[in-house]
């Protein structure tokens, strides 16, 4: 590391401001202390490089608001920090510990800086806690969590491995490191190393990077185990986290026999990483199986099933035997591949080999299953049929079981990988095909009601179970279902919705209301807040907010990643976070009929979009 540098204080933005005095630092030692810089900085100093040696004057201290250091190196910034507003330490505090307790409490956040300059900030910044032996991170500062939810914006997860290594392996300044020092500075790499493994071990899972690196930090941590004794507690974390089960103790970690405790320790940590690797088999995803050219049944399966099982769910749900049936994958524009029973639907990207149909054996056609106006009584009188409250309550728990999954980094790709094939959205890009899903569904219902008194009585049925969603704290569908209401085909239908009177004509304005887009959602918004948790969002809006974040404002400025636009997102994005616990059991699932579930998880629907409108106008023609 250069020490060609300097450290320029910054007043305010404004450009009408007076800069402060100059005082000269000699000792370039005195840099690696931040706590140094901060007390200078209070006294509203500005650090500059001069070789020559003159006198030290300062400036009348400024307000916490107004205070920036910017940290330079061969002539150019390389990290921006600002104060954080603080209370006064307390007298008695002042007392014992003096200037560094007061120093301790003149904390600084990252506005911008280069990636190894903010890491090695966040690593300075890190506090620990001797009485318990962990390192903790106070819980006003999101400085650790905003940089592991964002770091794959500005860097790669390699450079990170990379960087931490050095970290920890490398004295981070000239000069004398003592005993202690180097000790806090393994353990605060060791720290982070364990939140973020916690934070994104879904994503980092199957990482090639990732597994080499923890192999070479976890053979670094136990050579110095026999030097620092103390390291032993992390060792335990990391064996938790990664499922090693040592049984050894820091003496069996002396030089002559490290070599080949080191071989075991390894060799767990490759197959616990192996068994772990294989939960990606459960997952579980939305199957497409298109009945006519603008129709599918929706079918809710995991990643590895196979083309037998979707046909049989077919053939059920379209009351059709199955041995008259066939499903081909439609490759291109006139292509088909004839599926066997055992081949598999999905890749291993997670992706369909083609557009699934359902054809006869013969493959003279796609199946049409409603040209009898006797199979669409059938298919109103069994939704009428159903209970509102399990209609809502399977919605719910099918959308929590895919919202639970969703990890709050899915939504930082989701935004700033849109157009990459990432697999780091699977859950998030589900719950949206979902939300899209339960919205055609409910036009589809209304629009193949032939009736109008099934059509008026289905159309009550979509407002209480609307009703009961929101109820359950399950927003993305009651918000799904209500814009399927309220959607041109469907709204259009005036006879229908005259007879929509009484009570239910009043909770849905009521419900509408919630959804109102005026104020920047402040309805919803205030709606929601008031929810207790575990909940679910309506995700589009949320990521509404981050795209309007992240439109708004440059992810780097002059080569400077700019870490307040990144905290903002990390901010919002901790939304998910928040959703998900539940601190006093009020759990958002609950039991269901089979019949229910089983009519939910294969939804029928069209979309195609001018089919519907087709539909709309054959059911109440244009005057």
């Amino acid at each position: 590391m250069s020490w060609d540098c300097g450290l320029r204080y910054m007043f305010s933005m404004s450009p009408g401001l007076q800069q402060g005095s100059m005082c000269i630092l000699h000792d370039k030692e005195d840099l690696s202390r931040l706590e140094m810089v901060q007390r200078l900085a209070k006294d509203g100093c500005r650090f500059l490089q001069n070789h020559s040696k003159g006198p030290e004057r300062t400036s009348e201290p400024q307000s916490d608001e107004a205070v920036r250091v910017c940290l330079r190196e061969r002539g150019h910034d390389v990290l921006v920090l600002q104060r954080m507003s603080s209370e006064q330490p307390a007298p008695s505090a002042l007392a014992r510990g003096g200037g560094r307790e007061e120093a301790r409490n003149r904390r600084y956040t990252v506005v911008s800086g280069t990636p190894e300059k903010i890491l090695e900030h966040l690593l300075n910044d890190l506090a620990l806690d001797d009485d318990q032996g962990t390192t903790q991170v106070k819980e006003s500062d999101t400085l650790l969590d905003d940089f592991l939810l964002t770091y794959p914006v500005f860097m790669s997860t390699s450079d990170l491995c990379q960087a931490l290594l050095g970290h920890y392996c490398t004295k981070r300044y000239r000069g004398k490191e003592d005993r202690k020092e180097t000790l806090e500075r393994k353990r605060k790499v060791l720290h982070l190393v364990s939140q973020w493994m916690a934070l994104c071990k879904d994503f980092l899972r199957e990482d090639e990077h990732v597994k080499l690196f923890m192999k070479t930090l976890y053979h670094y941590v136990l050579d110095d185990l026999y030097e620092h004794p103390a390291l032993e507690k992390d060792v335990r974390e990391l064996q938790k986290l990664y499922q090693l089960h040592r049984r050894h103790t820091v003496d069996d970690y002396s030089p002559q026999r490290k070599s080949k405790v080191l071989f075991h320790q390894l060799s767990l940590k490759e197959n616990g990483l192996q068994s772990r690797g294989t939960q990606r088999e459960t997952k579980e995803v939305l199957c497409h199986v298109y009945i006519t050219m603008d129709s599918y049944l929706s079918m809710r399966a995991h990643v590895g099933v196979v083309a037998q099982e979707l046909l049989q769910a077919a053939a059920e749900r379209m009351d059709i035997p199955q041995g008259e049936l066939v499903l081909v994958a439609v490759t291109y524009p006139g292509g088909r591949l004839l599926l066997q029973p055992q081949d598999r639907v999905f890749s291993d990207s997670l992706r369909p080999v083609g557009r699934l149909h359902v054809c006869r054996k013969d493959l003279g056609g796609v199946l049409n299953p409603f040209t009898d106006n006797s199979e669409l009584q059938q298919r109103t009188a069994r939704m009428l049929s159903l209970n509102t409250w399990d209609v809502a309550v399977a919605l719910t728990s099918f959308d929590w079981t895919i919202f639970d999954s969703i990890h709050e980094q899915e939504l930082v790709y989701f935004t700033f990988s849109r157009h990459s094939s990432s697999g780091h959205t699977v859950a998030l890009e589900l719950l949206l095909q979902r939300c899209n899903e339960v919205q055609l569904w409910v036009m589809t219902e209304v629009l193949l009601c032939p009736t109008l008194c099934k059509r008026v009585q289905l159309i009550k049925k979509f407002i209480k179970i609307a009703a009961h969603c929101k109820a359950q704290r399950n927003l993305n569908c009651f918000f799904a279902i209500i814009m399927g209401l309220n959607t041109a085909a469907v709204g259009r239908l005036s006879q229908t919705w005259e007879k929509i009177r009484g009570k239910f004509k009043k909770l849905f304005s009521e419900l509408e209301t919630v959804t109102d887009p005026s104020l920047n959602h402040k309805a919803y918004r205030d709606s929601f807040k008031k929810m207790k948790a575990p909940k679910i969002p309506f995700l589009p809006l949320l990521l509404k907010d981050i795209t309007f974040i992240h439109e708004g404002n440059k992810t780097f400025h002059d080569n400077l990643v700019n870490f307040e636009k990144l905290h903002m997102i990390a901010d919002t994005v901790r939304l998910i976070r928040q959703c998900q616990k539940d601190h006093m059991g009020n759990g958002i699932t609950q039991k269901s009929s089979s019949e229910v579930r089983a009519y939910i998880d294969y939804l029928h629907i069209i979309d195609n979009q001018q089919t519907l409108f087709d539909l709309s106008h054959r059911l109440e023609p244009r005057a």
